[in-house]
């Protein structure tokens, strides 16, 4: 028979495991089974040059194994030498997650999918590449404690229009939660450009703050790196839905 500390105590810890089993996963993680829409600015500094592009970044769970990622992109530059503007991509991506579970106290989800990008920037402009892709990509999410989920992935683009265009992208995420809704995401990709052959690799640091489990804001931090580097800084600002 549990006496009256007992049965609290019972009661706290089950109220405590449902309130975390009912914490949503961060939608920064791009394996994470969500769905949200993101409103997002970012400004990008080149060498004598800027960019700012003005984008949505959504999610969709269509079943609890497949996930749809989409955004549209529109930009505002003068990496031509004079201030130019236009729609500079659409892209959609299907995600499966074929498994999940645990290897030892670690969970784990792995995902494969393939993403189609449709360029709609004009390269006279300084928007856009000119080249339309499909890619394959293969990744997984591992709680590596409580705080702290690592997702490397890897994905392969070929272009079937316009220029030709043939990347291998690495990328290694790891999202920290905080007290108090916060959260750190540590975000490196190194793309390998086998027609230039070039590695245009970055970093990015975002930190963030969910105000509610349907809102949430964050901003980015990003800097090129390498003799490749796509842009020298840039910072960004998100605001997101969660649904």
């Amino acid at each position: 028979m549990l006496n009256k500390k007992q049965v609290f105590s019972l009661l706290f810890s089950t109220m405590t495991v449902l309130i975390h089993a009912e914490e949503p996963e961060n939608a920064s993680n791009p394996l994470a089974a969500v769905s949200n829409t993101d409103l997002r600015v970012k400004y990008f500094d080149f060498d004598n040059a800027h960019g700012i592009d003005y984008y949505i970044d959504g999610a969709t769970m269509l079943s609890p194994k497949l996930k749809l990622k989409y955004e549209l992109h529109y930009w505002n530059t003068n990496i031509s030498g004079n201030d130019e503007q236009n729609l500079e991509s659409v892209s959609a991506k299907l995600i499966y997650f074929p498994k999940e579970g645990k290897i030892g106290d670690i969970p784990y989800r792995i995902a494969m999918g393939t993403e189609w990008h449709k360029d709609l920037g004009d390269i006279d402009k300084g928007i856009g590449i000119d080249a339309d892709t499909i890619s394959v990509f293969f990744g997984a999410a591992m709680g590596i404690s409580k705080n702290l989920t690592l997702i490397p992935l890897i994905e392969h683009y070929e272009s079937y229009s316009g220029n030709d265009f043939s990347m291998t992208a690495a990328r290694v995420i790891a999202i920290q939660t905080l007290p108090s809704q916060y959260w750190l995401k540590y975000d490196l990709k190194v793309p390998y450009v086998w027609d230039t052959k070039t590695v245009p690799a970055a970093f990015e640091f975002q930190i963030g703050k969910n105000f509610s489990k349907s809102f949430g804001m964050y901003t980015d931090l990003q800097a090129g790196l390498g003799g490749d580097k796509p842009y020298n800084t840039a910072i960004g600002l998100g605001i997101r839905f969660n649904y």
